[in-house]
């Protein structure tokens, strides 16, 4: 399977690596692409909404995340991710966000599965048409 490059993502998103990122073996930790997944797709959300997703009445859990890692990322240079949706459905979306440090081609490739549930009961629920409008334009 050919890896999407930096420019074939919808948006790409700005992260910036921090000491503690690395570890002993000298590179970016592997638990920490996932924290980056999460950073670039929430961050998108706030921002492109102008929405703080966290006053909803429904909002997204992670029901599911994977990483192919294809090379090594590493401190103190930043990261871009690139955010794509390959499936948006009634109540969840499939993301694939790709990292990228100073190449056309991915460090790493991620799959980031939002369910959203209502605040009460934890019911599943359809994505909020305020966040749905600006995932339609990021549908791959």
């Amino acid at each position: 399977m050919t890896e999407r490059l930096r420019s074939d993502y919808p948006v790409l998103r700005p992260i910036g690596t921090r000491w503690e990122d690395e570890d002993v073996y000298g590179h970016v930790n592997n638990v920490k692409y996932y924290s980056y997944f999460d950073t670039a797709v929430n961050g998108y959300l706030i921002e492109a909404s102008g929405t703080d997703i966290r006053r909803l009445d429904a909002y997204g859990i992670v029901a599911e995340t994977g990483c192919r890692f294809l090379r090594e990322l590493r401190f103190p240079f930043p990261v871009e991710a690139g955010l794509a949706v390959t499936r948006l459905g009634r109540s969840s979306v499939v993301y694939e966000i790709g990292l990228f440090q100073g190449d056309e081609q991915p460090a790493a490739v991620g799959r980031f599965v939002h369910v959203y549930v209502t605040g009460e009961g934890r019911e599943v629920t359809p994505v909020p048409e305020q966040l749905r409008a600006v995932l339609e334009p990021l549908v791959v």
